[in-house]
């Protein structure tokens, strides 16, 4: 491999010049930065990290923290950070941290104060819990993403919007009998978004006159949770609705297959609303209020990045769009 030192060898110049021109801190010439360039590309020189890191006090390198791996929304947004971060010279190193976990306190109390970053995305911090605070305690730029946000630059959809717009949907095809699926046991606990949701539900309800109607199914955010809540919804003729709100995707489609077990046509006999436009969602003809997790994880890159450029600029809040997606999965009530 080429050294800093075949590079000024080969442009003629010395090491620390070299170094200036291929780093950009410091005055060089743009005659003697091209020669460098030259050079460099010349003998595939590719700089250290560590000694890149001394010269100019960054790692380039990003903590993103994240609740979990295995979930749909958490990996698309993965995927966006990471395209992003690649694209501006940085590298990831991630922390798949539970809610609660030992683990999570271990990182959070001893491993992150101890590594460094040139910033951090932290995904999904929940508001019981002092981790943000923990986490500008460490003095690295930090962007949020997700429902809860203090004092950082954040991107959120707005929670309660989306499943308002989506009780909504079901209110104007003519349906009274709506229930929410999810946000109602300690998997709530999971997201605070989730409750934000469930926020929204009844907003609609009640301001449509429906608030009296309201019912909830415990449910958590995964299609199995989603299905068992909704076997116990749908189960009794009497008291079954004749619609459903999803905490998210996973859970009205886990009702969906319940229906589908059940005997119940869907959306003949039960319309269902999801959130998050997840990747099954079009399989299952689903009605949903769409959210781009990629595209949040692009965006947080870019406030991230902003910051490192302007440390002392104000805190941005990114609201992305939610749209109303109409599928296959809900219709108007049928006529008794």
């Amino acid at each position: 491999m080429s050294t800093i030192a075949d590079v000024a060898a080969r442009a003629g110049v010395s090491k620390a010049t070299a170094s200036r021109a291929l780093s950009g801190h410091g005055y060089v010439a743009d005659a003697t930065r091209m020669l460098v360039e030259k050079a460099a590309a010349e003998l595939s020189y590719v700089a250290h990290s560590s000694a890149t890191s001394l010269a100019t006090g960054r790692t380039h390198a990003v903590g993103v923290i994240v609740p979990r791996l295995d979930r749909w929304y958490f990996s698309e947004m993965l995927t966006g950070i990471q395209e992003s971060l690649l694209e501006h010279g940085y590298d990831l190193t991630l922390y798949g941290l539970a809610e609660h976990s030992p683990t999570r306190h271990m990182v959070f109390d001893t491993i992150l104060p101890r590594r460094r970053f040139d910033g951090i995305i932290a995904v999904g911090i929940q508001s019981s819990v002092h981790e943000l605070d923990r986490l500008r305690g460490l003095g690295s730029p930090l962007v949020s993403v997700g429902p809860y946000h203090e004092g950082t630059s954040t991107v959120s959809i707005d929670d309660a919007a989306a499943a308002q717009i989506a009780t909504e949907h079901l209110i104007d095809l003519g349906h009274t009998a709506i229930a929410f699926v999810g946000a109602a046991t300690e998997s709530a606990t999971l997201g605070f978004g989730d409750a934000r949701r469930l926020e929204g539900y009844r907003r609609a309800m009640d301001a449509a006159g429906l608030g009296e109607h309201t019912v909830i199914s415990a449910s958590g955010t995964s299609m199995p949770s989603g299905y068992e809540a909704a076997v116990d919804l749908l189960g009794n003729r009497r008291t079954r609705p004749t619609a459903v709100v999803g905490v998210c995707d996973e859970a009205a489609i886990g009702t969906i297959i319940a229906a589908r077990r059940l005997g119940i046509a869907v959306p003949t006999e039960l319309s269902v609303v999801g959130i998050d436009d997840h990747q099954h969602a079009e399989m299952f003809a689903l009605t949903t209020i769409r959210q781009q997790p990629r595209e949040q994880g692009n965006a947080a890159v870019r406030l991230l990045v902003q910051q490192l450029q302007h440390p002392h600029a104000e805190k941005e809040h990114v609201v992305a769009v939610s749209a109303l997606v109409v599928r296959n999965s809900s219709a108007p009530p049928r006529s008794p």
